[in-house]
């Protein structure tokens, strides 16, 4: 008798190749309105499954899991990140959780690196004149921009992606600095020409160019608070491919409006899908690049996530542990 395929429920669309391995390999129940489940879908999806695999905007808190059917053993979260879902819950329950790390390394720091220069050679705001028809032709005085080479770029949270974006940016001239919750390994460190910073404070008072590139945690929650953000030179910019909690946004709102740092690019906000007024009203006005959370958004990313959930799920329920099992420390 063959034996029974474990009841896998997706909670967003996933790419097709992806959806159909699952298929193959799963009692898989996907969401093909691709409509986020509300609190009342989640719970009944993890009252009626073995694996629950949820995206980055779906929040499994400590209450959604004490709801969890006697069958959820694993949590196969679809994306780099689990600031989404209460961990220590879900462990204590018996419910082991699952990432897909590494995969979006270089398209995060590819879309890093576009917004770096979208805000310094004002590609955003030039992109729109000619389709405005409001373009006059070549002045040499207008749209003018800063150059990115010689300055120095502070990124905070030097892991996988922001090892990434050093070595893009050394290709553009850039002089890395960084800091992190631990030093890199010296031999990192060299290679990127890359300059360490222990305390924060002393690393934004100097540089032109912010990059957030750490994960979301307790710890990292308004890490760019406002304190912090008063730190930087008025020339600065500031970018954020990461989570939009790790900066204070109403503070870094009020600087844009207030003219106290020269710009910002972001993909990530804090309270999102929902924008302030005022960040959009900033937009308006070419003082922000704002992106949809787009930084991962290749079809070579997603289709390797998916894979990896694939394998941790497999893993898992061969008997084995799953190669992307998120355990406490990594908290």
């Amino acid at each position: 008798m063959p034996k029974k395929k474990p009841v896998v429920v997706v909670t967003r669309r996933l790419p097709d190749v992806v959806e159909t391995r699952m298929r193959e390999l799963f009692d898989t129940r996907l969401n093909v309105d691709d409509r986020p489940m509300t609190d009342a879908e989640l719970v009944e999806a993890m009252r009626t499954a073995d694996v629950l695999v949820p995206t980055v905007t779906d929040k499994i808190d400590s209450g959604l899991l004490a709801q969890a059917g006697e069958n959820l053993r694993l949590i196969a979260n679809f994306g780099n990140g689990v600031d989404n879902i209460d961990v220590q819950t879900a462990l204590s329950r018996g419910i082991t959780v699952t990432n897909t790390p590494g995969v979006l390394t270089d398209d995060t720091a590819d879309m890093t690196m576009a917004l770096i220069l979208a805000v310094a050679r004002r590609i955003a705001e030039g992109s729109r004149v000619i389709p405005d028809e409001t373009w006059n032709g070549w002045s040499p005085t207008w749209m003018l921009g800063h150059r990115i080479t010689g300055k120095r770029l502070g990124i905070v949270g030097m892991g996988r992606i922001g090892q990434a974006l050093a070595r893009r940016a050394r290709a553009f001239g850039l002089q890395v600095h960084y800091h992190n919750r631990r030093r890199v390994a010296a031999g990192i460190e060299e290679a990127l020409e890359a300059t360490y910073w222990d305390s924060l404070d002393q690393m934004l008072a100097r540089m032109d160019i912010v990059s957030v590139n750490c994960p979301h945690t307790p710890a990292t929650y308004h890490l760019l608070s406002s304190r912090r953000l008063k730190l930087l030179k008025p020339e600065a910019i500031v970018v954020n491919t990461a989570r939009g909690e790790i900066i204070d946004e109403t503070a870094l709102t009020r600087m844009l409006e207030a003219g106290e740092i020269a710009g910002a690019g972001l993909d990530v906000f804090e309270h999102e899908p929902a924008v302030s007024p005022r960040m959009l009203k900033l937009a308006r006005q070419n003082k922000v690049v704002v992106l949809p959370h787009m930084g991962s958004a290749t079809i070579e990313g997603r289709i390797d996530m998916g894979e990896k959930v694939i394998v941790n799920i497999k893993t898992f329920m061969d008997g084995h542990r799953p190669p992307d099992r998120v355990v406490p420390s990594m908290l």
